[in-house]
């Protein structure tokens, strides 16, 4: 079982997949990379796209029929990547999706440019409700990249993170590789994702981030990262790697 926890392949609902066709293209592309599970996260909340839960439940009932038509063996299960919003907690008693509706684990989307002031509040309020966070894609927000150790106090309050698979291969440039090495380094990545939204443009390579890992890392490297994410789609807890914090250099 390997499972994805962070795409875009939902037809039509953001900038990921466009059409039902490019939606099968991308699903085969994700059996391509051994993806046996994929909990489906279109964006929610970020200014351009509502997709609220039923709209979501809805579009996985619909690709979960043509995959099934067309012996595609991959499973679809429902999710949102939830930009971090002042009323996300009124929300998260509403119309708020967690990963594979298992209600346990919910995506956030930090803005690319700062940190909001109240995301660490925000974040302890979240785990108050039974729920635990985990950050979407922390290498794209840069004051995440010029300040690791606030991505560590992050962590050690609970909060979980999912790096790209692109970023860690080096497909989005050099320096998000070497970021996101030092974040596994650190202990501070718990899952790897696709965050994939095309099947040439922006594939899965998944197998490609896990033939890294193994070899950068090690093969225990590769387990940790997919057990945690089947715990995401079973919505179980687990005990995550203690985090190590950065000193104060300017060289880590």
């Amino acid at each position: 079982m390997l499972v994805d926890i962070h795409n875009h392949i939902l037809p039509g609902l953001d900038d990921g997949a466009q059409s039902m066709e490019e939606a099968i293209l991308l699903a085969a592309n994700a059996v391509a990379n051994g993806v046996t599970h994929i909990i489906a996260t279109p964006h929610h909340l970020n200014g351009k796209y509502m997709n609220s839960s039923i709209v979501v439940k809805e579009a996985v009932a619909s690709i979960f029929r043509e995959l099934s038509n067309k012996n595609i063996p991959v499973k679809i299960l429902p999710g949102q990547e939830i930009h971090l919003t002042p009323n996300i907690l009124e929300d998260l008693d509403n119309n708020l999706l967690t990963l594979a509706n298992s209600g346990k684990y919910i995506l956030i989307e930090l803005p690319y440019n700062h940190i909001p002031a109240q995301t660490l509040e925000s974040f302890y309020q979240i785990q108050l409700k039974g729920y635990i966070p985990i950050i979407a894609h922390p290498e794209r927000n840069s004051e995440l990249r010029r300040n690791k150790q606030l991505l560590y106090e992050f962590v050690n309050k609970g909060a979980l993170i999912q790096i790209t698979a692109s970023s860690l291969i080096g497909a989005n440039g050099r320096s998000l590789k070497m970021y996101t090495k030092k974040l596994i380094k650190h202990n501070l990545v718990h899952f790897i994702s696709s965050d994939a939204h095309h099947y040439v443009k922006r594939p899965f390579l998944l197998k490609k981030a896990y033939q890294y890992v193994e070899k950068k890392f090690s093969e225990s490297h590769v387990t940790y990262f997919s057990e945690n994410a089947k715990h995401v789609l079973f919505g179980t807890e687990f005990l995550p790697l203690p985090p190590v914090g950065f000193k104060k250099s300017r060289h880590l």
